[in-house]
């Protein structure tokens, strides 16, 4: 089985999903597939992760262990087909870290983006100017080619909001977000017009924590909980830290960040008062321009 070297797609994690379950259902463990069959424990492993799409006759060893039902074939025969199907990669975003091509896959294909971020405007909501300040923020060390594919990767993401059936997007931040001027003033006033532009949408939600809130649950850092059209292929956690990236997929953590944003929200501003704040934020910049 040949593993490929670009992220999962979430027809691959669905398949991973369904072998997984059917070889559950048959009461087999990895180690009985392994003992009646000549597929070793590793590729096993890769197929059951996802790590790779297993080879046509390696799937069809399985199908016939674990006994699944004729519809039951077909479905995961069809997922199979298009497993490996990109919905975004160009040539170029090799470049980009794994964790954050397979997010940007999975958010390519999701339905809905609840995403909370403590210091920074959400990346799909960022003008390219804001994005490259902000790239070049955390990685001071880039080169400009590296520089320029991350902010290009970045813009390109920001087509899942006028697809012919956008992304549902509910974006909180907190107050921090609006106040720092990453870029300087003039890169900041322009961004605070976006979040302005992008909240007039019928699929996109702006609210802002404000500082008067205090603490709250998001202080740690930011995440984004992505769901999909088919309630088969379940929700994801992303968390983006300096330490590493992570995906979350159990119920429990799944509860726990749906709670977490829940909560943000509570103690948001409301859509409009949140326009209000930062048409606020975006006046005071323009002022500070004016009289510089």
């Amino acid at each position: 089985m040949s593993v490929p070297a670009r992220p999962p797609t979430v027809r691959l994690r669905r398949l991973a999903s369904e072998l997984k379950r059917a070889r559950k259902a048959a009461g087999l463990s990895q180690d009985d597939v392994t003992a009646q069959t000549r597929i070793s424990p590793a590729t096993l492993y890769r197929i059951e992760k996802p790590e790779g799409r297993p080879q046509m006759r390696t799937l069809m060893t399985l199908l016939d262990l674990y006994e699944v039902s004729d519809s039951q074939r077909a479905r995961i025969t069809a997922l199979h087909e298009g497993a490996d199907t990109q919905g975004w990669l160009r040539p170029y975003h090799d470049a980009l870290r794994d964790e954050y091509n397979t997010y940007i896959q999975f958010e390519a294909e999701a339905k809905t983006v609840r995403n909370w971020e403590a210091l920074y405007v959400p990346g799909l909501m960022q003008t390219e100017d804001y994005a490259r300040a902000v790239i070049k923020g955390h990685l001071p060390d880039a080169s400009p080619d590296d520089l320029e594919q991350r902010v290009r990767a970045r813009m390109e993401r920001q087509a899942v909001l006028s697809k012919e059936q956008p992304l549902q997007l509910a974006a909180i931040m907190d107050e921090a977000a609006l106040r720092r001027q990453v870029g300087g003033p003039a890169v900041m006033a322009d961004q605070l017009r976006r979040l302005q532009e992008l909240a007039d949408l019928p699929h996109v939600s702006v609210q802002v924590v404000p500082y008067t809130s205090g603490a709250h649950q998001g202080m740690p850092g930011g995440f984004a909980q992505l769901s999909f059209a088919d309630p088969e292929d379940g929700e994801i956690v992303y968390i983006d830290s300096m330490a590493n990236d992570s995906f979350l997929e159990s119920d429990a953590d799944i509860a726990r960040y749906a709670a977490t944003f829940d909560n943000l929200r509570a103690q948001a501003l409301s859509p409009d008062d949140s326009l209000a704040l930062i048409g606020k934020a975006a006046a005071e910049l323009t002022q500070e321009l004016e009289t510089a």
